[in-house]
């Protein structure tokens, strides 16, 4: 399962914000390792720094099923971590309902 994060300008400590959304998506989506090729992260400031605003962050999670057509969850939050940590929910979610179709689960 390879996992890839990009980030906007306005996003700051992209290393140690990388390894955290890593460790979150392996730890969730873990069971559904088999199945899954890819998962592009994007993660963005909305807003931009010299603005502020609720709900500004947002995270943009993009899995690749073997064989199949990416599948996306996406999530405004107030901060990065609340983002992430939603689209994930979401994503485990999908896949669960995606994979429980095709009996794969």
């Amino acid at each position: 399962m390879q996992i890839q994060i990009n980030t906007d300008n306005n996003i700051s400590g992209q290393h140690a914000l990388a390894q955290n959304v890593e460790d979150i998506l392996r730890s969730d989506l873990n069971r559904f390792s088999d199945q899954i090729t890819r998962i592009e992260v994007h993660l963005s400031d909305e807003n931009s720094s010299a603005k502020s605003g609720s709900k500004d962050k947002r995270c943009l999670l993009e899995v690749r099923l073997a064989g199949e057509r990416p599948i996306a969850t996406s999530q405004h939050a107030e901060t990065i971590g609340e983002a992430v940590t939603t689209a994930t929910e979401q994503m485990v979610h999908l896949l669960e309902t995606e994979l429980g179709k095709r009996g794969k689960k």
